[in-house]
């Protein structure tokens, strides 16, 4: 079986993000995998003990800085990379493409895996285009996977805790959720491995990929600020608790 799993470079969500320009943001903090996309080599690395002669392979669609993520995949139990190197922020349109291109000039695929979004733009769009580019069925927030012949029964995590049972053809998309599982963090014997590992480097540029007719811009990146005003509430408990659901059913508007 040959598993793609597509990984995403984002900055760690713990780091102070500034805005640079209008749509740059500073890059002298820690880039890691995207923690969806952990769950997705997690699963491939479960599904290739099932399947020992399986064959795991990570793309990314990136700048070049992207190998460290790669080599991250590749230690947490990838057998090989894919870095599809760009200088500049591409589209979930022209990643799809750019990522099914990638994929279909190194073989063909049995499965392949995403995490359910990135968590800097949270578009959640790539591998929904990617199985129309591939013309194959896929499904999102899976928590659950169980191989078949030639299909695979997955449980995808709905609002309110329910869940939806699909069965799929292979090749599929499948895009993991955090209740897949729980992500394998490699030994220090798996990253000194995971140095040897082959990663190939792909200039997007040599794609020679022309623009799509369809395509999203980005305006502008502006800083969340809170704008949160402190409100003292004084009186007794009786009176507290009164205007404590006051402000939830009239200005909250949560209950």
């Amino acid at each position: 079986m040959k598993i793609y799993v597509c990984v995403k470079h984002v900055p760690d969500s713990a780091a102070t993000i500034t805005v640079k320009g209008k749509t740059e943001i500073e890059e002298g903090i820690t880039f890691l995998m995207n923690p969806y996309d952990e769950h997705a080599v997690t699963e491939a690395s479960r599904l290739k003990k099932i399947f020992p002669e399986s064959e795991i392979i990570v793309v990314c669609f990136s700048k070049p800085e992207a190998e460290g993520t790669l080599r991250s995949a590749l230690a947490m139990g990838a057998d090989r990379g894919i870095l599809v190197a760009s200088g500049h922020r591409h589209d979930p349109i022209m990643t799809a493409i750019v990522l099914k291109k990638a994929i279909s000039q190194d073989g063909q695929p049995d499965l392949i895996l995403t995490g359910r979004e990135s968590i800097d733009s949270e578009g959640m769009q790539t591998m929904f285009r990617l199985a129309h580019l591939f013309k194959i069925p896929a499904a999102t927030n899976v928590v659950q996977i169980e191989t078949r012949d030639n299909d695979v029964l997955v449980s995808c995590e709905k609002e309110a805790g329910a869940r939806e049972m699909l069965k799929l053809g292979m090749p599929c998309v499948l895009a993991a959720g955090k209740g897949l599982n729980n992500p394998r963090y490699p030994t220090f014997p798996d990253i000194v491995k995971a140095r040897k590992k082959e990663i190939k480097i792909i200039d997007f540029e040599k794609l020679d990929i022309p623009k799509p007719e369809s395509r999203l811009e980005l305006v502008c990146l502006e800083p969340a600020l809170e704008k949160r005003t402190p409100k003292e509430i004084t009186g007794t408990t009786t009176s507290i608790a009164e205007q404590i659901v006051s402000i939830l059913k009239d200005e909250a508007r949560v209950i």
